[in-house]
């Protein structure tokens, strides 16, 4: 039998919890989705509602051939979930992984809840798969997502210009940004100090 790695895991943080991504998680990942129409957003990849069963099968699929393992988002606080990650693009020879397919319902955008998702991922990629990098990947366009991707300390490595066709037809221009090992520990120490600044 094939070993997959990473193996599955779950964390926790202060408000949240990541788990695998699982079918009991559609109704209220649908309930996420509709929390600000997050699939009319043209230059991301968000299922509607009615998809979303559709959608943690086909990451769930991805699964099962080593190439990404999925997340859902739950909150401490009301129990539901609010978003789904995943790491993907696995290159377990060469211990790299990107941290990706991210979305969270509106209501929790710009808090504090991507930062602690994101330090609970890399702190498990750096600390527990001796990750040699960690990549981030999105639309150039999408000046919100590589915000929050450059808040965390990432690191632009470049754009793959005319790198994917969109559902609409458009190309998209990818940004690519990246976390080394050897940056690690100061990018930790940052996100912890923006976890614990007051809000």
């Amino acid at each position: 039998m094939m070993t997959i790695w990473p193996p599955e895991f779950s964390a926790e943080g202060k408000s949240i919890t990541i788990e695998t991504s699982h079918p009991r998680h559609a109704n209220d990942l649908g309930d996420a989705i509709e929390n600000g129409a997050l699939h009319k957003l043209w230059y991301t990849m968000i299922p509607p509602a009615n998809a979303i069963e559709e959608e943690i099968d086909r990451r769930l699929a991805l699964r099962a051939n080593g190439s990404m393992l999925p997340f859902t988002i739950i909150s401490k606080a009301t129990g539901k979930a609010i978003g789904m990650t995943t790491y993907m693009n696995i290159d377990a020879a060469n211990k790299r992984l990107e941290i990706g397919s991210t979305w969270y319902c509106k209501s929790v955008q710009r808090s504090s809840v991507n930062t602690e998702c994101k330090l609970l991922l890399l702190e498990h990629a750096f600390e527990q798969l001796n990750c040699i990098a960690v990549e981030f990947r999105t639309h150039f366009i999408n000046t919100q997502s590589r915000q929050a991707i450059e808040r965390l300390g990432a690191k632009l490595d470049g754009v793959l210009r005319g790198h994917m066709i969109m559902e609409n037809g458009t190309i998209r221009d990818t940004a690519c940004y990246s976390i080394l090992a050897s940056e690690w520990p100061t990018v930790k120490a940052h996100l912890r100090w923006q976890l614990a600044k007051p809000r």
